[in-house]
């Protein structure tokens, strides 16, 4: 690797953050439309170790929003593909890649082997990403979560705050709710979209489960790019 890659990030950083950057090991749950692209993100800015975790392969529906997502790697797990990817920018990025399923019964024994500087959650079920920003705050690790990125298009109106703040996002809101007896107690950083849901671009699931919601890629990577600067701005 060319000694001087990260000399235009450090330019910007300077020396110590970029240095605090490169100890960190960092943990990506989920690597959808917003947290592979925050990965790359981190990676290219120089995070020196991180885990990163989806239980999940690539479908042909993945194409038009998330980072592993090609023609070519349909049907292969995404943990494995975003892996590949990372160590093609760095070679010396440390990558721990767990395909799992994040459950409230795995949370706990997950934040404790790791060693964590950094948590950044995309979880779009509800119940983990619930036990997975409780076990952060019962251990004080760091965490930066998402918000609803689907049936919304509008850049101007992505907002950070946090989440007892947050407006006009269902996936919030029912985070709230699951989080209540947490109010006042923590606050929670999360990206989310001040934008009115489009509510033409959600339909049923022929299949049955979770509705089919519009996205596109420039919206859901920006998402993660924003989820990016502020674990490198709070590492």
């Amino acid at each position: 690797m060319i000694d001087n890659w990260l000399q235009r990030g450090t330019l910007l950083l300077g020396e110590e953050k970029q240095e605090r950057l490169a100890q960190a090991h960092l943990l990506i749950v989920g690597l959808g439309g917003v947290g592979s692209w925050a990965a790359e993100m981190l990676c290219r800015a120089g995070a020196g170790a991180m885990t990163i975790i989806d239980a999940d392969v690539v479908d042909v529906t993945n194409i038009n929003r998330q980072m592993p997502a090609l023609a070519s790697t349909v049907g292969q797990p995404k943990c494995d593909v975003v892996a590949e990817r990372l160590r093609a920018i760095n070679p010396d990025v440390r990558i721990t890649v767990k395909q799992i399923f994040i459950t409230p019964e795995n949370v706990p024994a997950l934040l404790d082997e790791g060693g964590f500087d950094f948590v950044v959650d995309a979880i779009d079920t509800l119940d983990p990403k619930g036990a997975l920003i409780r076990g952060c705050w019962e251990r004080d690790i760091k965490i930066i979560s998402s918000m609803g990125a689907g049936a919304k298009c509008n850049l101007a109106d992505i907002r950070c705050g946090d989440l007892w703040k947050s407006e006009h996002c269902t996936l919030a809101k029912n985070v709230r709710r699951l989080l209540r007896d947490a109010r006042g107690k923590h606050k929670l950083p999360v990206i989310f979209s001040a934008e009115e849901p489009r509510r033409d671009a959600i339909q049923p699931n022929p299949q049955g489960g979770k509705p089919i919601i519009g996205s596109l890629a420039y919206f859901t990577a920006t998402f993660g790019c924003y989820i990016a600067e502020y674990v490198i701005k709070n590492i």
